[in-house]
């Protein structure tokens, strides 16, 4: 009993200093996203954008906590799972009576979920990372916005049913595991942090970079729309994706997310 309650305490320790995207990426993120729902869901949420991220902010901390105690380990527990489906049901609850303005700001933070389940780093397993390596690799991720091509990382997300969602939450987890060390292997050499201004589109990091944040902005969308669908909102107007090849040479360019 001892050893579980130490266990657990170190978890939460770990769990309470996790790092998550630093606000200029979840403002990014949440622009990205928005592009990929109807555009009367765009707007308004767009409308609310200074209260959305805030509500992202202020997720619910024994939530997060649970969250990245979790991510440590493995996969998601059932019991967080239900808290975040919980979560997902309280914005859709608010939309159907009617609290349009509180159940959108609602429904906009739960941007965290998917954002959270899409970063690599928070599954990097309870060693994490060298000290300095979490820094650089965001540093990086921002510093490479206006390179990274934003591609819709799976179309069928966006047609999930809300019941669907603990599922593919779970899916996002099991992708960025996969990812995780690449980010320990190429930011610490030698015994050192790899400065992320000596890092270019050739590493491997711009790689992991590219997929996650493609990961996460289709994830986003995904939530926002199973929910929003759920609740009976407006689903017309959506834009469909264009389909685009890869081209020998050519240099990665940014644009709104496309299929790839």
């Amino acid at each position: 009993m001892r050893r579980a309650l130490l266990l657990t305490g170190l978890l939460l320790a770990l769990a309470a200093e996790a790092p998550a995207w630093p606000a200029s990426l979840m403002e990014a993120l949440h622009r990205d996203a928005r592009r990929l729902v109807p555009r009367s869901l765009s707007r308004l949420l767009g409308e609310r954008e200074v209260q959305v991220l805030e509500e992202a902010r202020r997720f619910p901390p024994e939530l997060s906590q649970a969250v990245a105690a979790d991510l440590a380990l493995g996969p998601l527990r059932p019991e967080t799972l239900a808290a975040l489906d919980a979560e997902a049901s309280r914005a859709g609850q608010l939309l159907r009576e009617q609290r349009v303005s509180e159940g959108l700001v609602r429904l906009g933070g739960l941007m965290r979920i998917p954002a959270d389940l899409a970063d690599p780093v928070l599954c990097a397993g309870p060693e994490g990372y060298p000290a300095g390596v979490v820094r650089e690799y965001y540093a990086f991720v921002s510093a490479s916005l206006d390179k990274i091509p934003v591609v819709l990382d799976d179309p069928s997300a966006l047609l999930l049913a809300r019941k669907d969602l603990p599922i593919y939450w779970q899916g996002l987890v099991d992708r960025s595991r996969l990812q995780s060390p690449v980010i320990g292997v190429e930011l610490f050499t030698n015994g050192r942090v790899v400065d992320h201004r000596r890092i270019d589109y050739r590493s491997p990091v711009f790689g992991v970079a590219s997929l996650s944040y493609s990961r996460a902005v289709t994830a986003i969308a995904a939530t926002w729309l199973a929910v929003w669908r759920d609740a009976h909102g407006d689903t017309t107007r959506m834009r469909a994706p264009r389909q685009v090849a890869p081209r020998e040479g050519a240099l990665p360019r940014p644009h709104p997310p496309e299929e790839p």
